[in-house]
């Protein structure tokens, strides 16, 4: 790997340099040929790991924690960081530079009296659901590899740590903006600092200045909504979305008690410390907006508030019509600016209201029925809308409420004159395979229990082509056993 170290030459105070500490025994348990690409690697190699493993130093690599504060199930905690991942630096790739950071590399001076260990069972979690993300065309970070060993660690018992190496195009977080502005006094000048560099690396189109500063402030408003639209088409609970896990470049991160949604629930909690359903799958949205709220609050100090206000006033419209988009897609619903006859904006929000009521009523109905939502999406790809018959129809026990319901869909439908070619498309976009709990927790089980990892490889091999048939894995498809519904994890998971 070729590193740059902008972040660490030029925010000086915004980190402590820590070395990590090696974990004994290493062994890849995983590793990603596309995430690989990115920073220009082919194979692994015995040297490679030992360098990720901390046994080696990296050449080229500063070694650094960030620090950062944040707001925590919606309480400020003034001072986080980074308490168990170690930045080696920003690797070079064909495309553009990668922070590499090791998660699970020891403690850090913001480890809080943690061992800033990750356990392995939290670190193929990670490892699987940044790869699974990002071939479902999630904005997220990725996972270069997981790393296993044999070091003991205890957390509810004895388990054994893990690396996973985290490639993020940034580290930037909203709490790093929270942190200065709530030093006493707050820090103006390392608040503008901080925009500078983010501009400057990240968004090099806009200037260094008011307007850009501005325009900066909305496109990040932009790419947050556009994340969480993602999420909620392809049902995806996060778990724990403090300010401090909230990409400055909306990309998905900081994994922890994460869930795709197997039947469908808008109330699902995945993470069992969310006592009141803070993190709730249908409260994500809302949170997204909250915490773009506290970063705007943050930057009052270098921003006008009204401009700060005009950019979060954008956010609901810019999230319902990238989640319009994704379901319009998913349903065969064509685009307004695909009809023959086109319409006029007040007829375009009309339509788009309309839209929104049909996939609230369908995922109402999933609700209802208790219903699995990947696979009832993945119906529509056999679905002839001109039909009558509908296998989705089988599943309901609400029949006269589904009848009603198809009714409006195929009127809003309307003729479709090739059905392989809309099934096609809908395939598309509805993806057949998804990192359901319950199947990671078996590969984590074939680890733990026997120190195989074939079932892991498998799964992520299975994970990368999403939304293809794959015959010989049908069974990864399938809802899951009575013992795998409804999966809540930890913090530590």
């Amino acid at each position: 790997m070729q590193f740059k170290q902008d972040f660490f030459e030029q925010l000086e105070g915004f980190y402590s340099q820590v070395y990590p500490l090696p974990i004994s025994n290493p062994h890849w348990l995983g590793w990603s040929d596309d995430a690989a690409q990115l920073i220009g690697l082919e194979k692994p190699n015995t040297e490679l790991l030992m360098q990720l493993s901390a046994n080696y130093a990296a050449p080229g690599a500063s070694y650094y924690a960030q620090v950062y504060s944040g707001h925590q199930f919606g309480g400020y905690t003034p001072r986080l960081g980074d308490g168990r991942s170690i930045i080696l630096g920003e690797a070079i790739g064909p495309n553009g530079a990668w922070d590499v950071a090791l998660k699970g590399g020891g403690p850090t001076p913001y480890s809080r009296q943690g061992d800033g260990r990750a356990v392995m069972r939290s670190a193929v979690r990670e490892f699987l659901v940044s790869e699974a993300l990002a071939a479902l065309n999630v904005p997220t970070s990725r996972a270069l590899a997981v790393i296993g060993s044999d070091l003991p660690v205890w957390r509810e018992s004895q388990e054994t740590a893990a690396i996973t190496v985290r490639l993020a195009k940034s580290h930037i977080r909203f709490g790093h903006f929270e942190y200065f502005f709530h030093s006493e006094p707050g820090d103006a000048a390392k608040l503008t600092q901080l925009v500078n560099f983010t501009i400057q690396q990240h968004f090099p189109h806009l200037s260094t200045d008011a307007a850009g500063y501005k325009q900066w402030f909305y496109e990040v408003v932009q790419s947050t909504a556009k994340m969480i639209a993602h999420w909620q088409s392809i049902g995806f609970a996060h778990g724990v979305m403090n300010t401090d896990n909230m990409s400055i470049l909306g990309d998905t991160f900081d994994f922890g008690p994460f869930a795709f949604l197997d039947t469908f629930k808008e109330g699902f909690i995945c993470n069992h410390s969310d006592h009141e359903g803070r993190y709730a799958f249908g409260q994500q949205p809302g949170i997204g907006l909250w915490n773009l709220k506290r970063l705007a609050q943050t930057l009052t100090l270098i921003i006008e508030s009204d401009d700060l206000i005009a950019a979060l006033n954008t956010y609901q419209f810019e999230l319902v019509q990238q989640y319009l988009l994704l379901m319009r897609a998913k349903l065969g619903l064509s685009q307004p600016n695909q009809s023959p006859n086109a319409i006029n904006a007040e007829e375009q929000a009309e339509l788009g209201n309309k839209d929104l009521q049909l996939v609230g009523q369908l995922t109402g109905l999933l609700e209802t029925n208790q219903l699995d939502y990947t696979n009832s999406l993945r119906r529509f790809g056999q679905l002839d809308p001109s039909s009558a018959n509908s296998s989705l129809r089988d599943d309901m026990v609400d029949l006269a409420g589904f009848d009603t319901w198809y009714q409006a869909y195929q009127s809003r439908v309307g003729e479709v004159a090739d059905v392989n070619a809309w099934q096609c498309e809908r395939n598309s976009a509805n993806p057949k395979y998804i990192l359901r709990n319950y199947l990671a927790q078996e590969a984590i089980i074939a680890i733990e229990e026997n120190g195989d990892n074939s079932k892991l490889l498998q799964l992520q091999q299975l994970l990368q082509r999403p939304f293809d048939e794959q015959p010989e894995m049908e069974d990864f498809a399938k809802r899951p056993p009575q013992w795998g519904q409804g999966l809540i994890m930890s913090c530590s998971s």
